[in-house]
């Protein structure tokens, strides 16, 4: 967590999520797929469950985006994140951590609205790798199928 930052968790571990808020992995299975180049959760391990590490594809050192679950790079850099905007000053690492805290219970009613519009907006990804892969072709589209992972949806079942 980052320094001096506090917040209050007023919901239920992993329940009840907003009504459009349908995310198919948990922040558990997304660490252990393996996302982000293995470097996101590594300086704030201490404000999640242990559990949610036991097995996790993470890299202490640098980015190694063989750990991803597609071995391949698939997100922008956190500086152009901030320099479009999408970077909450509570969520200074992104819409991942504002995902884990959500899921822990925090809510933040105005930022949950923004953070699941920008979730839903990803949805697009799925149709287009609907209609140009052949189901359960998972060399289809590597990256964007990655970018989905990164985002909680699975599109290993795509």
């Amino acid at each position: 967590m980052q320094r001096g930052y506090r917040y209050v968790l007023t919901e239920p571990v992993g329940r009840n999520f907003d009504p459009e808020f349908r995310p198919e992995l948990t922040p558990k299975q997304m660490l252990v797929l393996g996302v982000f180049c293995g470097k996101y959760m590594t300086d704030c391990r201490k404000e999640f469950p242990n559990s949610w590490f036991a097995g996790a594809r993470l890299s202490p050192a640098r980015r190694d985006c063989s750990l991803n679950w597609f071995g391949v790079s698939a997100s922008q850099p956190l500086s152009a994140w901030r320099k479009k905007g999408w970077i909450h000053p509570d969520d200074p690492r992104g819409w991942f951590q504002w995902y884990c805290r959500y899921y822990m219970g925090r809510r933040i009613p105005e930022e949950d609205a923004r953070q699941i519009k920008r979730w839903k907006a990803i949805r697009r990804h799925v149709a287009q790798i609907k209609s140009r892969c052949e189901p359960g072709d998972l060399a289809c589209r590597p990256r964007q199928r990655q970018a989905l992972l990164h985002w909680a949806y699975d599109s290993r079942k795509i």
